[in-house]
């Protein structure tokens, strides 16, 4: 059976374009969030609110709750798939082709920095716009990593050529659009002071790139029981799983004994030895373990991750 990553897209008769969410399968689907829609002879790319408005009219069965992730997500049955597009199929193949498109130009340009930093192209993936063919001139690189030292690696790579000015960092106008787009309940200040120190992305001729990690930790499977939103503060004793999907931040909390992130906008957020301050809802597993989820919905209204200085 054809395994489905995290980063991949999938798409449907009725022209939908999911990304996949998750490694592997939920009981034969696979977990997902709507991305494009084929309407009006063209592919539109959908804010959150319009895919899931979509989905409730016309495709409700593509709706779901995830026990494994304890979140409501899309999520389509293996045998409505039309069609799998693989980050880690395609990346091994669009770093090589011969293209005059300026954004695989730069992708490409991207990649052979890479290769002087030590990095095998043949383990990156691509995503977004560019792994479906729906990229244009102002579109961004999303690539993906398989392995966490190999993502690792390229954090350090990309914090390397920023430093010998071959990578730009993001511009004021860049953060402020990052910013906007995510929504969060952070100040700009906080934002872009919390995103700067990630070095998940950066410049590359003008256009924006983004670093992500498709391996997934030790996220449990069992169900939970919903306790209620809790504000806390603590101190972060483990950051290992912190750019997973789910993000997983080990936590010093007698009765909370992790933070679980389901939002790419607080991935990475904080390392160890850090006090955080964070606002999520409580979940409660059958051996009585608490965990604090922050995204429990796409928005994550009222939810979040920063760190506290001087505690």
């Amino acid at each position: 059976m054809c395994q489905f990553y995290a980063k991949d897209f999938i798409e449907t008769a009725e022209g939908l374009r999911f990304a996949v969410l998750k490694n592997g399968t939920e009981a034969s689907k696979v977990l997902v969030f709507l991305r494009y829609a084929y309407l009006n002879q063209s592919w539109k790319k959908l804010t959150t609110p319009a895919a899931n408005a979509l989905l409730q009219e016309f495709y409700p069965q593509y709706l779901h709750y995830s026990t494994q992730l304890s979140a409501h997500l899309h999520a389509v049955e293996i045998t409505a798939i039309y069609q799998h597009y693989s980050a880690k199929t395609q990346g091994k193949v669009l770093f090589q082709q011969p293209t005059s498109d300026p954004v695989m130009h730069d992708l490409q340009q991207l990649g052979q920095l890479f290769v002087q930093q030590g990095l095998d192209l043949t383990t990156i993936g691509i995503t977004g716009s560019i792994l479906i063919g729906l990229q244009n001139a102002n579109s961004d690189i999303d690539l993906v990593f398989y392995q966490r030292h190999e993502f690792q690696a390229a954090r350090q790579a990309v914090q390397e050529l920023m430093h010998l000015n071959k990578l730009s960092s993001l511009s004021a106008t860049d953060w402020q659009e990052s910013f906007v787009r995510r929504g969060c309940e952070l100040n700009l200040a906080e934002y872009i002071w919390h995103e700067q120190r990630k070095f998940n992305k950066a410049l590359i001729n003008g256009r924006k790139f983004d670093l992500s990690l498709s391996e997934q930790g030790n996220s449990s499977a069992q169900q939970y029981q919903k306790l209620g939103f809790k504000q806390l503060l603590t101190q972060v004793i483990a950051d290992e799983y912190s750019f997973d999907y789910p993000a997983i931040f080990k936590i010093s909390d007698p009765i909370i004994s992790t933070v679980v992130c389901f939002t790419a906008t607080y991935t990475g957020q904080a390392q160890t030895g850090e006090w955080i301050q964070c606002a999520g809802q409580v979940e409660m597993d059958s051996q009585g373990q608490q965990r604090l989820i922050i995204g429990s919905s796409r928005e994550a209204q009222g939810e979040y991750i920063k760190v506290v200085e001087n505690v």
